[in-house]
């Protein structure tokens, strides 16, 4: 690596934040000094995936995989170091310096960069004509929005626009400032019956779609002719935009997110709109597909106590899609603690007790969050946000009112079988026992029995969990064992010792395994000119950035060296002195089978023989 890249790659990591990082692939829960989460690398429901911010690093204790940020963009992206360094510079406006196999990389940022400002010069054309545009078409669109209570601000702010029925009304104006091949690659433009390019919207109102740091990406477009299908047409995945990682609203909704701690999920562009001119800041909602775990990991990012809101149409398709994305987020938190199933008023509890509460805010008048706010008003709608029930609550509640279509007991024990799961859900004894006793109120049926059927419920869970086992890494031999903890001192964050130190004690130590031995090498070059053990650790992961086995070798180093923190100078050395103890004692007895070894094969040749006798005695000496 040449000394320009070995820079760069020093800036990028400067500028990289490894919870940041992470946190973009995997939900985080905070223990101790550390996070935990489910490792992306392998399947498990118990979280074995750590993150030290202090050094930088993580490790699954599980399948054995760990880095630094750099290594989890280049594993979790399945992208090679040169390709991640091209594009990380790039975000924070570092030059690359000139590499051989740089000009693809290069050439497919410039397409993305393109791509950009052509959706927001579209974005830009779209707006300037719904406001400007004096035809007819453009005329009754505006109405249709007043009437929606979008105002020409909210038009501004959100960058709304319209799609004439132009056929290449769009095309026209941005074809002399950008390729075809961008136009379309943006989803902006797409071949007609003839082989032409028209434009992709038509006779529509245009939602822009920005990410979370405002850049213009892709578009929503609802339909404004009657008859017209589908309602809203939606950009496809392009290289810029994937429908799954982005979350509608996010970029003006993140900071309150954050103020308050929670985050509330919609079903459409409009409600998201609607509510957050209305003061509800803190609303989002997926790009005309459903929910998925990346959307969950990117609501944990901004909301890290994970407080979500469900606000739905509150008919039955909204109750469906209730019940599909609750079930979805509390899988994506799998194995960082209970999902929260009932509010403590007089108990005291921890910030992080929880994986996550999740709430249903269901007006009762069947309207959409748009409709509501628009026709009752926001602050109706802060009051239900302010008594929303959690979703155990909501989702038994729903059921229970399906008691009065109930005319047969057969009916009766087929409501009774759809709320089980959700009571066995419950894990709090004594809170069990209550719901029980006024859940066969409610249904009259006798709550023993009830209590029975959840108790089999949970014992039929039981069984059929499957047990997770951890990996351990594999027993290495005592000779390897005292060459890694040698190692591992020098990434002990809290040493007594300084990097001089260490190097003199351990100058004269034999390495035996090749692999240990290249590392070793490393650390005596590297702590010349690195000033701390995190800066060790960065350019061991710089230095052995393609080679696998080396990056979890070193991974297993810090791991080591964190047994190690704490100990004062006296047990440090004593540490140290102990490994090289066994360390000399394993080259003696190798050397010793070596002699003997030797005066087996030298049987008949006495001189032979006498002269590896002394040695052998020499040696024992």
């Amino acid at each position: 690596m040449s000394n320009q890249m070995h820079e760069l790659v020093s800036k990028i990591k400067d500028k990289l934040d490894i919870l940041d990082v992470v946190s973009e692939k995997v939900i985080l829960k905070k223990s101790g000094t550390n996070y935990w989460g489910l490792c992306p690398f392998h399947k498990e429901k118990t979280p074995s995936f750590s993150v030290n911010p202090n050094l930088g690093i993580y490790k699954c204790f599980g399948c054995g995989e760990g880095g630094d940020a750099i290594s989890f963009i280049m594993k979790t992206e399945g992208k090679d170091f040169m390709t991640v360094i091209s594009e990380l510079a790039e975000r924070f406006g570092f030059e690359m310096p000139n590499t051989k196999g740089g000009n693809s990389s290069q050439s497919l940022r410039q397409t993305k960069d393109e791509m950009i400002k052509a959706c927001q010069k579209a974005a830009e054309y779209y707006t300037t004509f719904l406001l400007q545009d004096k035809s007819s078409e453009t005329l009754k669109v505006r109405e249709y929005l007043n009437n929606r209570g979008i105002s020409t601000d909210i038009i501004n702010e959100y960058s709304l626009g319209f799609a004439s029925s132009s056929y290449t009304g769009l095309y026209d104006v941005l074809k002399t400032k950008f390729s075809d091949d961008i136009l379309e690659k943006a989803g902006l433009i797409q071949k007609g019956k003839n082989e032409k390019y028209i434009d992709r919207f038509r006779s529509r109102v245009i939602i822009p779609i920005r990410d979370e740091n405002g850049t213009y990406i892709a578009f929503g477009a609802r339909a404004t002719l009657p008859d017209q299908a589908p309602k809203y047409l939606n950009s496809s995945d392009t290289l810029i935009y994937n429908k799954s990682k982005v979350l509608y609203g996010l970029y003006y909704a993140k900071e309150a997110i954050k103020e308050k701690q929670s985050i509330i999920l919609m079903e459409g562009y409009f409600d998201v709109i609607t509510a957050q001119a209305h003061g509800i800041k803190n609303a989002v909602a997926s790009c005309g597909t459903s929910l998925t775990l990346d959307h969950v990991k990117l609501i944990s990012r901004y909301n890290p106590k994970r407080r979500i809101y469900l606000s739905f149409d509150t008919d039955s398709a909204g109750q469906k899609a209730t019940g599909r994305n609750a079930d979805l987020i509390k899988e994506a938190f799998t194995g960082l603690g209970a999902v929260k199933q009932f509010d403590e008023n007089y108990v005291s509890m921890s910030e992080n007790k929880y994986s996550c509460e999740i709430r249903v805010i269901a007006p009762p008048e069947g309207k959409d969050p748009d409709e509501f706010i628009r026709s009752v008003g926001a602050e109706s709608y802060f009051e239900y946000i302010e008594k929303a029930p959690l979703l155990l609550d909501f989702q038994i509640n729903q059921l229970l009112k399906e008691k009065k279509n109930i005319k047969t007991p057969l009916e009766k024990s087929e409501l009774v079988e759809k709320i089980i799961p959700y009571l066995a859900e419950i894990n709090n004894k004594i809170i069990l026992d209550e719901y029980v006793k006024s859940v066969a109120g409610i249904l009259e049926v006798d709550s023993k029995f009830l209590a029975s059927e959840v108790r089999k419920k949970l014992k039929r869970d039981t069984v059929s969990d499957e047990k997770i086992s951890r990996n351990v890494t594999k027993n290495s031999t005592l000779a390897q064992k005292a060459q890694k903890n040698l190692l591992s001192v020098f990434l002990v964050i809290d040493s007594p010792l300084n990097f001089q130190q260490l190097a003199e004690k351990t100058a004269n130590i034999e390495f035996t395994d090749e692999t240990l031995k290249i590392v070793k090498n490393t650390i005596d070059k590297s702590i010349c000119t690195v000033n701390n053990v995190k800066e060790l650790i960065e350019e061991l992961y710089t230095s052995f950035v393609d080679d696998d086995e080396i990056n979890k070798l070193i991974t297993e180093l810090i791991t080591i060296s964190e047994t190690f923190s704490g100990l004062d100078a006296e047990d440090f050395n004593s540490l140290i002195e102990e490994n090289i103890t066994a360390i000399n004692k394993f080259k003696s007895e190798r050397k010793n089978k070596a002699i003997r070894d030797s005066y087996i094969e030298a049987n008949g040749d006495d001189e032979k023989a006498l002269a590896l006798q002394i040695q052998l005695k020499e040696q024992i000496k």
